[in-house]
Order: structure tokens, then C-alpha cells, then sequence
């Protein structure tokens, strides 16, 4: 066992605080990775405040890493001391069941070990990014490409895969109307991606206030959701709306913007429960989908997709002093995109 800095949630909806935790030795397989820098999630909020259902604590959240291999187990073959490497929302699977073995760990029948505010197959907790080492298996650790830096990619082992996977999914491309709901830590990704991938992108959001970030962010069009004019005005335009808000919203409107057989894809989580009136699909062949990141394979192709494109998140850089005030910008919408922690403050 080793013994690192990390800051921790004592208990739910506690404030986080400096403290140490212990990390597992390097096994035969598994790296240990010096941490260089580490997103916020809006879902560390959730869980730190168990917006989610009741959590696991102390808890160190985090599953945005970014950081470089300081040491490599006798059987490693993936991965060298001193790469650029990246961590996501899990660090263990099966890799026995049919999930598994098709490349989507996510969905891991016997549950996949998240990064943090989950129980290794040891029964031990995991703790998150938010700290200055971790201790990975290899084959959930991400390759991050020379031509991403450092701290903008971590936001890409989250929101990055997130947005990407149901564009991929639901074929955003040339000839495509991709819709953005949302331009937050989420959506300015959905935008970014969308773009590279050729389909012509429009952002809907609550005012016109983020509207000259996103036309420079790759979106062709802007509309603001608080004005009805939006919702007649596009009526039936889209094929894919990519939903990246987590409040309950009037899913009837937004199912009315797209066409016949089009797909309203959401990746935001609300706490609360939301409802639909069937016919709003029923009348256009239309479906909701959801979308929960993506498998290592998927996460490491985003990756490369990003850097092939010159594709990072829009950062916030702070020291971990600054986590709190940084949860309560989070939930008032007011970051631009992502904050990233720089660990060496930790």
C-alpha cells in the first residue's frame, strides 16, 4: 500500500477536505499513474451530495484523470513508465460476460467497479481523481495522444465519451441535423464533436447568452429555448437531439423538433423522475434513447478522434482550494466549460 494526498467528502453533503487515503501496490498488471490534472463532473456533485441515492464515504470523487505512468507491474505490455494516460468512470469489469467480451464494459453483467464511490472486487472502495496517484489495471487505462494536452483531455475521459458515443451511435455526419440541448460541460463537447464529424449543428439553450461561444465552437445556428417562436420555428428539423441537461424537462417539445424516425438521445441524469405522453413518439416513429459513456475501445477511438481534430475541452484550471466555490459555480451554470483540477495543489 501506498499513501497519497487526496481531498475527500467526510459524509454526504459535507464539504471536501485535504486528507490521504492508500492506493494498492502496483500488481503484475496494473500501473500506478501520477495524477497531473483532474476534471469536475457534474456527477461528483450528484454523488458527493447523494443527489443519486446513498453513496459510500469518505469519498473521493473524480473520474476525469489525466496524469503520466510512473510505474508499470512485471506483466504490462500496454503501456510504459513516463506515457501520457487517462483514467474514466471505470477501472474494473468481468471481462467474462457478454457485455464484456462485445467491448462494451459499461453495461458488465456482474457490475463494472466505478472510479470512485464503488467497491473493487476485493470489497474495497474506490477513490476517484482527486488526489495525485492512482493504481489502474492496464486495460482500463486510456492512451492519451501527444496532441492533446494534458489538462483539456481529461474532461474527454467524461463528457468527452459521453457526448461522442451517441453521435457515433445515431450516425452524426454529413447530411445529419444534430441538435445540442444544453451548452455546458456536456454540450459544448456535443457541439465540438458534432462539428468534427460533419453534421450541421444547432444549440439549444435556456437564453442567447452563451451564443457567440458556441458559433466559435463549431454550431451553425443558435436558438434560445425560453423564447416559444424556437419551438415553431423548428418544428420536425432534426435527426438527432442530443440532450446534456440533468433537469427534468418537457420532452413532448423537444420530441416535436424532430423528424419522422428521428432520435432525441439524452446522457443528462435529473434526480427527480421524469414523464412523456407516448404519443409524441408514437406519431413519428420517434424514439428516446439513453446513453451512458462508452467501452475502452469506444473511449480510446474518441480519444484519438479528438486529437486527430485538434478537439479539447474548454477549461477552468484551479487549485483544489478552490473545489468548493467550484461545486457552487457548477450548479449555477457558471463555468466555461470544465473545471480542472491541477492535482500538484492537492
Amino acid at each position: 500500500m501506498s499513501t497519497v494526498a487526496a481531498y475527500a467528502a467526510p459524509a454526504a453533503k459535507a464539504p471536501l477536505e485535504r486528507t490521504t487515503i492508500e492506493r494498492r501496490p502496483v500488481g503484475e498488471f496494473d500501473v500506478l499513474i501520477d495524477i497531473k490534472y483532474a476534471g469536475i463532473c457534474h456527477s461528483d456533485i450528484h454523488q458527493v451530495r447523494e443527489g443519486w441515492g446513498e453513496a459510500i464515504f469518505p469519498m473521493v470523487p473524480g473520474h476525469e484523470i489525466a496524469g503520466v505512468v510512473a510505474e508499470v507491474g512485471s506483466g504490462v505490455t500496454r503501456h510504459a513508465v513516463g506515457d501520457r494516460v487517462g483514467v474514466g468512470c471505470f477501472v474494473d469489469s468481468c471481462r467474462e460476460c457478454g457485455p464484456c467480451r462485445a467491448g462494451t464494459e459499461q453495461f458488465c453483467e456482474r457490475g463494472m467497479t466505478p472510479t470512485y464511490n464503488g467497491l473493487d472486487r476485493s470489497g474495497r472502495p474506490t477513490y476517484g481523481g482527486y488526489s495525485t496517484a492512482v493504481v489502474v489495471d492496464e486495460n482500463y487505462t486510456l492512451r492519451i495522444p501527444d496532441a492533446l494536452p494534458l489538462d483539456t483531455a481529461a474532461p474527454l475521459l467524461c463528457a468527452g465519451i459521453t457526448s461522442y458515443s451517441p453521435l457515433r451511435r445515431w450516425k452524426a455526419g454529413p447530411g445529419t441535423r444534430v441538435a445540442v440541448l444544453g451548452m455546458g460541460g456536456l454540450g459544448h463537447m456535443g457541439v465540438k464533436l458534432a462539428h468534427a464529424m460533419g453534421a450541421e449543428v444547432t444549440v439549444l439553450s435556456q437564453s442567447l447568452r452563451k451564443r457567440e461561444d458556441g458559433l466559435r465552437l463549431g454550431a451553425d445556428h443558435y436558438y434560445a429555448t425560453n423564447d416559444p417562436a424556437t419551438f415553431e420555428e423548428l418544428a420536425g428539423r432534426f435527426d438527432v437531439i442530443l440532450s446534456t441537461v440533468s433537469a427534468p424537462l418537457d420532452f413532448g417539445a423537444y420530441l416535436g423538433l424532430l423528424r419522422p424516425e428521428g432520435v432525441l438521445a439524452n446522457v443528462g441524469a435529473p434526480e427527480e423522475p421524469v414523464s412523456i405522453n407516448l404519443f409524441s413518439l408514437i406519431g413519428g416513429n420517434k424514439a428516446i434513447v439513453g446513453s451512458m459513456i462508452g467501452g475502452i475501445a469506444e473511449t480510446q477511438e474518441m480519444l484519438d478522434f479528438c486529437a486527430e481534430h485538434g478537439i479539447g475541452s474548454e477549461i477552468e484550471v484551479i487549485g483544489a482550494e478552490e473545489i468548493g466555490t467550484a461545486y457552487e459555480r457548477v450548479v449555477a451554470s457558471d463555468v466555461r466549460y470544465r473545471f480542472v483540477i491541477d492535482t500538484a495543489t492537492i
